[in-house]
């Protein structure tokens, strides 16, 4: 089964791009991400852009609507993503629990619905 993880953090919160604690989550995220694909379970992902970034699409009754910013505000926003093949939900929550940024965030698991 494949399973989306949305990885979720407080921006405000996240080691500044050229520090040494950024370095070592990359190093981190990058550990697991030699583990998940090593057992063939990376199937995508990638960090996104900061939420000032986003821009949020509205369509109400053939009316297209666009706002800066993401869709939900709170202090948690989305820092990336995750696609993962994991033999149930159980695994899944498993691997979603080493997610670096799961002990400073949290980590939304969803299963994909197959389109095959």
């Amino acid at each position: 089964m494949k399973f989306l993880y949305l990885l979720y953090a407080d921006e405000s919160k996240m080691p500044a791009a050229d520090s040494p604690q950024m370095e070592q989550q990359q190093a981190a995220f990058g550990r697991y991400y030699e583990e998940l694909s090593g057992r063939g379970m990376f199937k995508g992902g990638d960090p996104v852009q900061p939420s000032k970034a986003a821009t949020t699409v509205r369509v109400r009754n053939g009316s297209t609507k666009t706002a800066s910013g993401p869709a939900t505000t709170g202090a948690e926003q989305i820092i990336g993503f995750y696609v993962v093949e994991a033999k149930n939900q159980d695994e899944a929550i498993a691997y979603a629990a080493k997610v670096p940024s799961a002990a400073v965030g949290s980590i939304e698991v969803r299963p994909i619905i197959s389109s095959s």
